[in-house]
């Protein structure tokens, strides 16, 4: 183990980390710290201590300097936590306008929020490296993601749409021979097929997906891993992808989603939230509800007309487009929502629940499927709101 690590401190001196300066003036005691020690001190009352009031300065070395002391002394998960909190306690978003501090960050999925949201006045000089620690993070996303998420999706897809009378062109020939390697006629060598399966017609869109996604200040998560799923669900032929953000604007970026960066710095995190204008836009982009699957990311907290809107939601529910709600696309848990809301669209039948990143490929296999949503929520002790 590294030397240098908090985890090789003993007891008593994490401790005294812990409490921290002050602990020695009420206690009437001395710890004395060893040089290790001492460092990693300094690094918390930076963050945590009385120091911390005057923030970690201005000059982007200094907070550079911090930066690369935390990597040395805390593992990757730790560093990744006072980031997250150095950005709120001490107001440092403005140092993350210095390319030479982009560089030193722990780049994760905190990061790429904050600087999403801070997109509209990144200067020239900083937007380049912004962009490439973005997507540092999303290709880490989507090599973690793509794979499952794809087995997925076309497993459930060659499952609810196979074809048993298809044209030459649409043969499986895999599944066909598979299935009828007992017709194998040894005079002509040969298997005699007797049952064909065959994929869905080519070019054909077997579902049309809509991803609504609210991009509130709270859902900055949500809208990241929203992107990186929505780029792997547009790459597959069979499904039509669509890609809306609302705040109380909508925005289709259905466009961007060869690219999730360019997605990314296309959304704007923050301002208000008007589901019902969202749900609108949404609405006319459904050709045939019974092929169409609108997945609403959103807390709920309507900032429009909310009568309208749950009006809207019923139609489109009852029309037979297949509606999801998930209040979160998140590892954090589900952050605060409005109750009132999600019990009214429980009622038309609007399944209202969080998710993680990592279940959200079965997720859409189920919903494919049209499978009983229950036995889903059940295999993953995911509760409805």
């Amino acid at each position: 183990m590294d030397n240098n690590k908090i985890e090789d401190l003993n007891r008593l001196k994490k401790w005294r980390l812990i409490l921290g300066e002050n602990a020695e003036e009420e206690n009437e005691s001395s710890y004395p710290l060893d040089p290790v020690a001492a460092s990693v001190d300094k690094a918390l009352d930076a963050l945590y201590g009385e120091s911390a009031k005057a923030g970690l300065g201005s000059s982007a070395p200094k907070v550079s300097r911090w930066l690369g002391d935390i990597r040395k002394y805390f593992n990757k998960e730790t560093v990744q936590i006072m980031q997250k909190d150095a950005f709120e306690r001490l107001g440092i978003e403005r140092m993350l306008l210095e390319p030479e501090l982009l560089q030193t960050v722990e780049a994760d999925i905190n990061l790429v929020s904050t600087l999403i949201s801070l997109n509209k006045v990144i200067p020239t000089k900083t937007r380049e490296t912004a962009r490439l620690v973005v997507k540092k993070v999303l290709d880490q996303l989507i090599q973690k993601m793509q794979h499952p998420m794809r087995e997925a999706v076309m497993g459930a897809l060659s499952s609810a749409f196979r074809n048993r009378r298809p044209k030459l062109n649409e043969i499986d020939w895999h599944r066909t021979i598979k299935l009828n390697l007992k017709h194998y006629q040894p005079d002509y060598k040969s298997i005699i097929p007797q049952n064909l399966i065959g994929h869905g017609k080519k070019g054909q869109s077997l579902r049309n997906v809509i991803l609504c996604v609210d991009q509130s200040g709270s859902m900055a998560a949500s809208v990241v891993y929203s992107s990186v799923f929505g780029a792997v669900l547009a790459s597959i032929p069979s499904l039509k992808t669509k890609m809306i953000v609302f705040d109380t604007a909508v925005a289709d970026l259905t466009k961007e989603l060869h690219d999730p960066v360019d997605l990314l710095f296309g959304a704007q995190l923050g301002g208000g939230t008007d589901i019902n204008k969202a749900l609108n836009y949404a609405e006319q982009q459904v050709e045939n509800p019974n092929d169409t699957i609108l997945i609403l990311i959103s807390d709920l907290y309507e900032g429009g007309n909310a009568s309208e809107m749950l009006r809207r939601a019923g139609r489109l529910k009852a029309s037979g487009v297949q509606f999801i709600c998930l209040l979160a696309l998140d590892d954090e848990g589900i952050p605060a929502y409005d109750k009132a809301i999600a019990e009214k669209l429980s009622a038309f039948g609007i399944p209202v629940f969080g998710c993680s990143p990592n279940v959200f490929p079965d997720l859409m296999a189920a919903v494919i499927k049209k499978d009983n949503l229950k036995n889903f929520l059940s295999k993953h002790n995911i509760a409805l709101k």
